[in-house]
Order: C-alpha cells, then sequence, then structure tokens
C-alpha cells in the first residue's frame, strides 16, 4: 500500500500537479500512515475508510498533547493521507482539527532551538558517529552551521563549497533547493568553515553526501533517516530545529540583539525587519512571515 501511495504521488508530479520533492514529502508521510493501517488489519487503498484516519489522527493529537510530536507536523500528516487518496478515488477530506482534535498549529516559534547549545549538539552529532552515521552528522552540522535543508546538505558538493567558503565567503546552494532557487549562504563563522571542511573529508571523491552507489530515495530512506531518528532521540525534533538554530545566531549576528525566542526584546523594528528578510533569504524562502518559525514573533 505503500507504494501504490508513492505511484499516485509519482503520476501526480508526472502531470505537474506536485512538484517532485513534495511527492517525496507525502510519500514518506503516507508510509507511516500505511504501516499503521497493516497493524489495523488493513492492506488495500480500497478498505480505507475516513473512520481508520480519523483514529490515526487522533493517535496523533494525543502525541501533540503529550508534547511528543508538532501540531503542524501532525497536521500535515493527516493532509498527506487526504492528498494520496484524493489521487486514487473520491475522498472526503479528513480534517486534522475538526475530526481528529489536533491543536491548531503555530507558526510563531515559542521555545528555543536545542540545536543553538553547540555542546549539547556536539553530543548528538558524537552519537551519531559512534554509530557509523557520519554522512549523516555531516548533514545534521550543515544544516545548524549554514543553514540548509536535509535535501539541500545531502545534495551540495562540500568540496567545492568549501572552497567558496575560504575565498569568497559564501557558498552558493544550487541542488534539492525549495521551487529550484539558487541561494548564497554568508560565511561568518570559523565553525562553519570547520562543518564544511569534515563534511569534505567524508565525501571524499564522491560528488557530494551521497554515497555514489545510492539514489537519493535510498540514502533518505537508509543512513539519513537513521540520523534524524537518532537526533530525536538527543532531543531534536527535526532538522528543522537546527536550521533555527542557525536564524538565531544570524540574527544576533546582524543586529546585536538575542531572537525573541531567546529572550531578546525588538527595540529597533526597522532593524528587525531587514534581519528577518535576510534570514528568509538565506534560508530558502521568499517570505519575512516564515521567519516567526525560526527566531519567534515580532
Amino acid at each position: 500500500m505503500a507504494s501504490a501511495g508513492r505511484i499516485a504521488l509519482d503520476s501526480a508530479s508526472g502531470r505537474g500537479e506536485l512538484s517532485y520533492s513534495s511527492a517525496d514529502t507525502l510519500a514518506d508521510r503516507w508510509a507511516q500512515f500505511a504501516a499503521h493501517a497493516k497493524a489495523e488489519g488493513v492492506g488495500r487503498m480500497e478498505r480505507i475508510t475516513r473512520e481508520l484516519v480519523m483514529e490515526y489522527g487522533r493517535n496523533l493529537a494525543n502525541q501533540v498533547a503529550s508534547g511528543e510530536m508538532s501540531p503542524a507536523y501532525a497536521q500535515n500528516m493527516i493532509s498527506a493521507i487526504n492528498t494520496v487518496m484524493r489521487q486514487v478515488r473520491e475522498w472526503k477530506s479528513v480534517s486534522p482539527t475538526k475530526d481528529c482534535f489536533i491543536q491548531q498549529r503555530s507558526h510563531v516559534r515559542d521555545t528555543p532551538p536545542r540545536g543553538v547549545d553547540r555542546v549539547y549538539l556536539g553530543r548528538a552529532l558524537d552519537a551519531l558517529r559512534d554509530a557509523g552515521l557520519h554522512r549523516g552528522a555531516a548533514i545534521a552540522e550543515l544544516a545548524r552551521e549554514l543553514g540548509l535543508r536535509s535535501k539541500e546538505a545531502s545534495l551540495l558538493d562540500t568540496t567545492k563549497a568549501l572552497q567558496q567558503a575560504q575565498t569568497r565567503a559564501m557558498v552558493t546552494v544550487l541542488e534539492g533547493t525549495k521551487g529550484g532557487r539558487t541561494r548564497q549562504v554568508p560565511i561568518t563563522s570559523p565553525s562553519q568553515i570547520s562543518a564544511l571542511s569534515r563534511a569534505s573529508a567524508i565525501q571524499g571523491g564522491d560528488r557530494n553526501l551521497i554515497p555514489a552507489h545510492q539514489s537519493w530515495r535510498q540514502w533518505r530512506e537508509g543512513e539519513l533517516r537513521d540520523a534524524r531518528q537518532m537526533l530525536q532521540q538527543h532531543g531534536t525534533d527535526r532538522l528543522h530545529d537546527l536550521r533555527a538554530s542557525y536564524a538565531c545566531d544570524r540574527y544576533q549576528q546582524l543586529i546585536g540583539v538575542a531572537a525573541p525566542v531567546m529572550g531578546g526584546q525588538i527595540l529597533d523594528r526597522q532593524a528587525d525587519k531587514e534581519a528577518r528578510e535576510k534570514i528568509s533569504n538565506e534560508l530558502g524562502h521568499d517570505r519575512i512571515e516564515v521567519t516567526a518559525s525560526y527566531v519567534g514573533g515580532r
């Protein structure tokens, strides 16, 4: 059933209804539901009912209530199921909030990202390396130090990026970006150079951090997934948390005041706006509002 959902999403991508990156993300979320359905004795898509999805959603709501999962992620899980089911048959969407009782999502970060503490992050990275997940550790470190998404970090030629960082004080991000938007990340600290140096050593003769014999999908579902799970065990729910750590660092660098989520006060709203615009661009977004989920609200 997980494969059937993937095929439906790939077909939608082929028709231009979804981007390939969106299809990948939705397929991951669908696969988690498919595993739950199978455990409940439902192995075929035609047997999926709204009641089964609502029961699954209420389990997610319990995880949100206990702090194990963010409201946004839980709602996205249900949205993924609705998207797949609409591809294969007539389907009345299940509401994450009204039918599943998942809390309303908030796009404003109100807790400091754990990755800001490099001592804490260092322990998590050491655990990854001890487990043999050296490339996964490099992805996490690039998310923290350069604000890269997992796919961007995976597809980055870190050897070339290291040369750019050393000679031009910037890194160009070309591959794996959302919407295909190229951007530049400034190099402002030695920790960024160190992260790129370690990643380059791990990359070796490969084109990027994905092993030469693996496809993006194999990498994503193998070591990258294992690395995510180990990071979760060490208190980092998502790589978004590490990107938020980068954003908080940049906010303070740009205007000399801690980010709101780190306890800083907005004393100059124009300076705050300009910093958010710059951080939004560096993270690969095109809307200043998005930065609230990284550095806190205005």
